[in-house]
C-alpha cells in the first residue's frame, strides 16, 4: 500500500499503481468526472498515470490554472489531428497551451490555409471529440522515436528529439495521431465541448527569422458552450479596446521599419502619459524615502560578467559594440549601474535602507515572432528601483514595496490581482540559478513570510525565479478579464558579494547588503499598454493628454474660445482649441471619439455671460458654469487623480 497526502493534510492508503482519476472516483464520482489531470508531488501528471510510491496529490479542474493548460494542450493535439486529417503530409513543431487556449506550428508544404479552412478543421475537431479517444502516454526508447519520425521524413521533431536524452521520451496517442510529447493530458478528447479556432498567423522555426515561416493556427476550447459564448462576447470587446487600435486612434505611439521593430516612438499625446506616470510614481518615491540617479545606457562587458547577466541573459541581450580594444552592451537591466553606485560611497549600518530609483531605459532583443504592440518591445522604459539593507529591515522593506503595488492598484481601479511567488529549481543550480541552496531556501521562505503576514494573495510557482534570487511577478486583471504581468518584487543574496558591496555594522564588521529589486509600474510600454485596454482609450481626467475641448458654435465665437482656453492653460490644464468651419455637431461627434474629457461649448449666451458650456464625454447633456468655476473644480478632479469617467 502507497500513503497519498491530499491537500487538506489528509492520508488515504491505496495499492500501488493507483491513478489519480482512481482516487477522484474513490471520493466522489462527480469529482472524477471534472478531473483533468493532477499534481503529483509538485509535477502536473496525466490522471491516468500509474502512482506508484507515497505522494502528495492535488486533483485538477477546469478551475485550476494547470487544469486549463493541461485542457488547452490536449486540444492542440486534437487540432493537430485534425490537421492531418484534412491536410496529409503536414509536419508538426511544438503546439503548447498559451495565457488563452492554444497554438500549433505547421509546415504545410506549398499549401496555404484559409478561413474557411478553420471551418471544416473546428467541425471535424468536433467530430474527433466525440469519440471520447482516450489520451495514452507511451515511453519511447531514442533509436525508436528517431526511427518513427524519419520514416515520417519529419525534421522538425527530430530536431526536437536531437536535444532529448533516451529514457526521457515520450509519445502521446488519441485517436488515429500520435505526437512526441512530455505531456501531461486530458483523460479523453470527451471533455472537449466547445471549440473555435480564432486565427492563422505566420511564424518563424524556433522564432528565427532566418529560418523557414511556419503556419501557426491559433484556438481556443472549453468544457462547456456557455463558457465559449462568454469568451467571444469577451473577445469582441478586447478588439475595440485593443492597445494597438486605440494608440493609433488617440496619436500615443508609433513604430517605423527604419528605426526597428519593437522600437516605440512616443507622440505627444503619449509622452504626456509617461510623464504624468513619472511624476507619481517620483512623488510616491520621496515619500518613501527614495535616491533618484540616472545612469548610462551602455556597459562594459566585465560589469556584466560580475554581475552574472552575460552567462544567463545573454541571449536577451543585443550583440556588443567593440570600441579601442574593449566589448560595451546595450544594458538590457538596471541593476549593475545601481550597484556601482552603492559601491561609490562609503555606506555604514545609519545609511540603510539605501533606495535608489530611476526611470531606466535598457535594451532586450525579444525574438520578432514575439513582439506585440506596447507589450512585447525591445526598447523599455523602467520603474526601477534598488533598496540595499540588512536582513533585520528586510521584511519591512519588501512589505512596503508591496504596499506601494496596492496603493498602485487603487489609483488604478485594478480590483482582480494577485502575488506570484516564483521559485527556483533545485536540480537547475548552476545552470540557470546561482550555486547556493541553503541561500535560496532561506530567502524563499523569507518571501513566504512576507506575504503570509501580510494577507496578500499569491501563488508559488517552480522555476521561474530570477537567477539570483526568488521574486514576486503581479499578475493583474483589467476590467474585461485580460490578464497582465505587470512588475516585479525580487529578492537578490547574490550580486551584492559579487561587486563586493558592503557597509559597516554597528559593531564596526563589515557585511553584505541584501538587495530588493523591484519596479511596481512596471515599464511604460506595457503599463500604458494595459492602462489603454483597461480603460477602453478613455483615460482618467489627470492622464489625458488633452482635457479639455473648447468647441465654438462658430467662428464669430473664435476669439471668445481662445480667451476660455488661454484661461485654462494658465490653470495648467491641457486644452485645446476646435477653431475648424465645422458645425457645432460635428465637432463634439469628433471630440468624442478622441475620448476628450469634457468639451467647452461656447456661443453667444456663454460669451455675454462670460460662461462656458459643459459637455461631459459620453453624458450628451450641457451644464453652463462659470468659466473659473470650472477651473477650479477640474483642477481638484486632477489633483485627486481620481479615475473616473
Amino acid at each position: 500500500m502507497i500513503n497519498i497526502t491530499l491537500p487538506d493534510g489528509a492520508i488515504r492508503q491505496y495499492e500501488a499503481g493507483v491513478t489519480a482519476l482512481d482516487i477522484a472516483k474513490s471520493i466522489s464520482e462527480g469529482l472524477a468526472r471534472k478531473v483533468l489531470a493532477a499534481n503529483v508531488n509538485g509535477q502536473v501528471w496525466d490522471a491516468t498515470r500509474p502512482i506508484n510510491s507515497d505522494a502528495t496529490l492535488k486533483l485538477l479542474t477546469w478551475t485550476d490554472t494547470e487544469g486549463k493548460s493541461t485542457f488547452w494542450h490536449s486540444s492542440a493535439h486534437l487540432m493537430a489531428e485534425a490537421v492531418e486529417t484534412l491536410f496529409p503530409g503536414v509536419k508538426f513543431w511544438v503546439g503548447p497551451p498559451v495565457e488563452n487556449g492554444f497554438y500549433y506550428d505547421m509546415d504545410l508544404g506549398d499549401r496555404k490555409m484559409t478561413e474557411e479552412d478553420l471551418a471544416a478543421l473546428e467541425k471535424k475537431m468536433n467530430e474527433l471529440a466525440k469519440k471520447n479517444n482516450n489520451y495514452t502516454r507511451r515511453e519511447v526508447p531514442k533509436p525508436e522515436a528517431i526511427q518513427y519520425f524519419t520514416q515520417k521524413g519529419d525534421e522538425y521533431k527530430l530536431d526536437l528529439l536531437s536535444n532529448l536524452a533516451d529514457g526521457e521520451i515520450t509519445f502521446y496517442t488519441q485517436g488515429g495521431f500520435t505526437d512526441l510529447c512530455r505531456g501531461p493530458h486530458i483523460p479523453n478528447t470527451g471533455f472537449i465541448k466547445a471549440i473555435k479556432l480564432t486565427s492563422i498567423a505566420g511564424a518563424y522555426w524556433k522564432g528565427d527569422e532566418k529560418n523557414k515561416m511556419l503556419t501557426r493556427v491559433y484556438g481556443i476550447t472549453f468544457p462547456a458552450q456557455k463558457e465559449l459564448d462568454e469568451y467571444l462576447q469577451m473577445l469582441e470587446e478586447a478588439k475595440k479596446r485593443d492597445h494597438r487600435k486605440l494608440g493609433r486612434e488617440l496619436g500615443i505611439y508609433t513604430m517605423d521599419d527604419d528605426v526597428g521593430p519593437g522600437l516605440i516612438m512616443w507622440l505627444p499625446n503619449g509622452t504626456i502619459i509617461i510623464e504624468e506616470l513619472e511624476k507619481l510614481a517620483k512623488e510616491t518615491e520621496q515619500e518613501a524615502g527614495y535616491h533618484r540617479v540616472v545612469t548610462p545606457h551602455i556597459a562594459k562587458e566585465s560589469m556584466y560578467l560580475t554581475s552574472g547577466h552575460l552567462p544567463y541573459y545573454a541571449d536577451s541581450m543585443y550583440p556588443p559594440m567593440e570600441l579601442e580594444g574593449e566589448k560595451y552592451y546595450l544594458r538590457a537591466m538596471n541593476c549593475p549601474h545601481h550597484h556601482k553606485i552603492f559601491a561609490a560611497e562609503p555606506k555604514s549600518y545609519r545609511d540603510l535602507p539605501y533606495r535608489i530609483a530611476e526611470y531606466g531605459t535598457v535594451y532586450r532583443y525579444e525574438q520578432s515572432g514575439e513582439l506585440f504592440g506596447l507589450m512585447r518591445v525591445r526598447c523599455l522604459h523602467m520603474n526601477d528601483a534598488h533598496i540595499y539593507c540588512t536582513k533585520e529591515q528586510f521584511e519591512s522593506e519588501f512589505r512596503a514595496v508591496n504596499d506601494m503595488y496596492l496603493k498602485y492598484f487603487k489609483i488604478f481601479g485594478i480590483d482582480k490581482y494577485v502575488m506570484r511567488l516564483s521559485l527556483h529549481s533545485p536540480d537547475k543550480l548552476g545552470k540557470k540559478y546561482v550555486n547556493e541552496p541553503e541561500l535560496w531556501k532561506a530567502t524563499e521562505t523569507m518571501v513566504r513570510e512576507v506575504l503570509i503576514n501580510s494577507n496578500i494573495p499569491f501563488v508559488e510557482v517552480q522555476d521561474e525565479a530570477a537567477f539570483y534570487g526568488p521574486k514576486i511577478d503581479v499578475q493583474i486583471w483589467s476590467v474585461i478579464g485580460r490578464e497582465f504581468t505587470l512588475a516585479t518584487n525580487q529578492v537578490d543574496f547574490s550580486q551584492g558579494r559579487s561587486f563586493k558591496l558592503h557597509y559597516t555594522t554597528q559593531d564596526n564588521q563589515s557585511d553584505t547588503p541584501l538587495i530588493i529589486h523591484r519596479a511596481p509600474l512596471g515599464t511604460h510600454e506595457r503599463f500604458i499598454g494595459f492602462l489603454l485596454e483597461h480603460y477602453a482609450g478613455k483615460l482618467p481626467l489627470w492622464l489625458c493628454p488633452v482635457q479639455v475641448k473648447v468647441l465654438p458654435i462658430s467662428d464669430k465665437f473664435l476669439d471668445y474660445a481662445k480667451t476660455v482656453s488661454d484661461k485654462l492653460k494658465k490653470a495648467d490644464i491641457r486644452v485645446g482649441v476646435d477653431d475648424r468651419n465645422e458645425k457645432i455637431g460635428k465637432k463634439i461627434r469628433d471630440t468624442e471619439l478622441l475620448k476628450v474629457p469634457y468639451m467647452l461649448v461656447v456661443g453667444e449666451k456663454e460669451m455675454n455671460e462670460n460662461k462656458v458650456a459643459v459637455r461631459k464625454q459620453g453624458t450628451g447633456e450641457n451644464v453652463v458654469e462659470g468659466v473659473d468655476e470650472f477651473i477650479e473644480k477640474i483642477k481638484e478632479e486632477v489633483k485627486s487623480r481620481g479615475q473616473s469617467r
